[in-house]
């Protein structure tokens, strides 16, 4: 149990878990906590008029000299023979949730220079935040999708969770305000690079939970539905100790005065 963070893991996965619990909870936050408010009442559904926007041979290649004139690294966007372009997109991984990776830890025999059977590998699965700010910067083609976008995000950090838990969302700043949509699934966004230019304000991919309004409890293993139990219960425990605390002090202050 950390004491800045208050994770908690079993005895045996302490030594498969990297944390860097650097200060109390909370510390870091104002950021996230900006722009939660900036984002409120802001998401929109339906892509702009210049997302829908269609170009052909000659207006990708001048959007792409363009692009390339702009920006001010070696993250080129480049044409091939047959019409289509490769290029690079930054996406932030901003999950409230644990993710789950594979691990292997390897047993120590009890007998030095004798490797029994326990010696070999152990496959284990454990769970751990990802930092915030955390950026992936992933090569693509312009018929790429979002949901190949994701399978590539979750190889890159060996996520072992279901994709269908995670969204991919465009996010623009426009008059103080953050918009958020989310992509579907055969929406390209390199395409959407393209058109939006390399500024960041304008156009920046998030990758978050895939929050549809009703959980799809299917793509949870056994594991996860229980521990998703104990934190139910242990809430709803919290709840009644801070209902009864109230009520507690109520109550003496109207003894008092009588």
């Amino acid at each position: 149990l950390s004491p800045d963070c208050s994770f908690t893991c079993h005895y045996r996965c302490r030594a498969l878990v990297r944390l860097d619990c650097s200060g109390p909870p909370g510390a870091g936050d104002e950021d996230d906590g900006t722009e939660q408010a900036l984002e409120k009442d802001t998401n929109v559904d339906e892509p702009s008029e210049w997302e829908k926007a269609e170009l052909d041979q000659a207006q990708v290649e001048q959007r792409i000299k363009e692009y390339n004139s702009q920006i001010n690294s070696n993250l080129f966007m480049s044409l091939n023979k047959d019409g289509s372009y490769t290029g690079f997109i930054k996406v932030q991984l901003k999950l409230v949730r644990p993710v789950s990776v594979p691990a292997t830890k390897r047993v120590p025999s009890l007998q030095a220079g004798r490797p029994g059977p326990r010696a070999q590998g152990v496959k284990r699965r454990t769970s751990f935040y990802l930092p915030k700010g955390t950026v992936k910067h992933l090569h693509i083609l312009s018929h790429t999708r979002a949901s190949e976008v994701i399978d590539a995000l979750l190889r890159k950090f060996t996520v072992i969770d279901n994709p269908r838990k995670f969204a991919l969302f465009e996010r623009s700043e426009k008059d103080e305000q953050v918009y958020l949509r989310k992509l579907a699934n055969e929406e390209q966004p390199l395409r959407l690079r393209l058109l939006a230019g390399p500024s960041e304000k304008v156009l920046s991919f998030v990758l978050k939970e895939n929050e549809t309004g009703e959980v799809n409890w299917d793509a949870f293993t056994l594991p996860e539905l229980h521990n998703f139990l104990r934190i139910l219960q242990r809430e709803e425990e919290e709840h009644v100790r801070q209902l009864r605390h109230r009520y507690a002090c109520c109550r003496q202050k109207m003894l008092e005065a009588l």
